[in-house]
């Protein structure tokens, strides 16, 4: 399967940094499993959706590596989310995974969709994401933006379209984000972030910027910039925390994430090449530290219940492996009552997050402070 050179997928990271995409061109891609059984996933929502419109697939469960329980709920979740969105409309027009060209906006560019509903002056593009590390956010995503473009590029000389809905179905972060535009904002975007962003992404041309978009990139274990900003810190004098301003600490945050996860693939660059035969000069590849395991699980249990005692432990099953004990229907009817869901750890993050504020940890602290204080006496 051909890729494009500025694909939707990736054009987070070129928006930001375009010079990546002819860097990353040095480097061969390595497809992972979490890849793999994302495609697998993708297929399976493909073939249940086709099926349940009535449109002929080659697709079947039996072709799919990754296939179990769970992917298949998923994707059962996905054709009634979608088809929830189709039963609004009287008479819709559905394309399922439809190849979209983006050229127009991106040269070379093109990708693929995988649900495009319009019906009543009203465009949907639905985006399923099977990946439970990273929660996806519709609300300016320029994949779907991009998707939206080049469904917009196919029927805007046909239909009176006045809106555009992006979707991200994620079940397994629970997560379904929704964000509308209209086709003028879309093209208006497109006219002053696409277009210059691409062209200067095409000709490997524009300035290197090092950010959260470096995750995906071919080029990170050795980009010179991502080196440069992890460095940054370094300029600061090493002081305690207490003793830093408020600048410097903003400052400070908005880096330490790169650096993070500069550092982990620093160390998992050096390791792969290590494990490739390299010799690095003051590091060397040595067999980590294991815990014992039984050999044979069965037999085990069969010698200790021999001497009459239990080798099992007992323990209530957890909240999800219940509700697939029981059913989510009988589950909640049955349970309901008796969960609860405890406040969160306090955490600090970017004002960029959706979570709502904390204003009273302080006041909570102090009041339960006083209160020890009291019971002291």
């Amino acid at each position: 399967m051909s890729h494009a050179i500025l694909s939707a997928s990736a054009s987070y990271r070129w928006i930001n940094c375009p010079p990546s995409v002819r860097l990353s061109e040095e480097f061969t891609e390595k497809t992972s499993e979490y890849a793999l059984e994302g495609t697998n996933a993708h297929q399976l929502c493909e073939n249940k959706l086709k099926r349940v419109l009535g449109m002929d697939t080659k697709e079947s469960i039996h072709d799919l590596d990754f296939y179990n329980d769970e992917m298949e709920e998923c994707a059962e979740g996905y054709v009634n989310y979608v088809f929830e969105i189709i039963s609004k409309y009287e008479k819709p027009l559905v394309l399922i995974e439809e190849r979209l060209d983006l050229s127009k906006f991106a040269k070379d560019s093109f990708g693929t969709a995988d649900c495009i509903i319009l019906g009543d002056r009203e465009l949907h593009i639905i985006d399923y994401k099977h990946g439970q590390g990273i929660l996806v956010d519709a609300e300016n995503n320029s994949q779907l933006m991009l998707y939206s473009l080049g469904a917009l590029n196919l029927f805007d000389d046909i239909y009176d379209i006045e809106t555009v809905t992006m979707h991200i179905y994620q079940p397994r972060r629970e997560n379904i984000s929704v964000f509308t535009r209209t086709p003028i904002e879309l093209y208006k975007w497109a006219k002053e972030v696409i277009k210059p962003k691409a062209e200067l992404a095409y000709k490997g041309e524009g300035e290197y910027k090092s950010g959260e978009w470096c995750r995906f990139c071919k080029a990170k274990n050795t980009c010179r910039k991502r080196v440069e900003v992890a460095l940054e810190i370094a300029k600061e004098e090493f002081k305690f925390p207490p003793l830093l301003s408020d600048s410097e600490i903003e400052e400070i945050l908005e880096i330490l994430d790169q650096i993070d996860s500069w550092s982990k693939d620093i160390k998992d660059y050096a390791l792969g090449k290590a494990l490739e035969g390299k010799k690095w000069k003051n590091y060397k590849l040595v067999e980590g530290r294991s815990n014992r395991k039984y050999v044979n699980e069965e037999k085990v249990a069969d010698i200790v219940i021999k001497e009459g005692l239990n080798p099992y432990e007992e323990k209530l099953l957890g909240i999800t492996a219940m509700t697939k004990l029981l059913g989510k229907e009988r589950f909640n009817e049955l349970l309901s009552d008796l969960l609860e869901k405890p406040k969160g750890k306090p955490t600090l993050v970017s004002r960029s997050d959706k979570r709502e504020e904390i204003e009273t940890v302080k006041e909570e602290f102090y009041d339960l402070t006083q209160r020890t204080i009291v019971g002291c006496r």
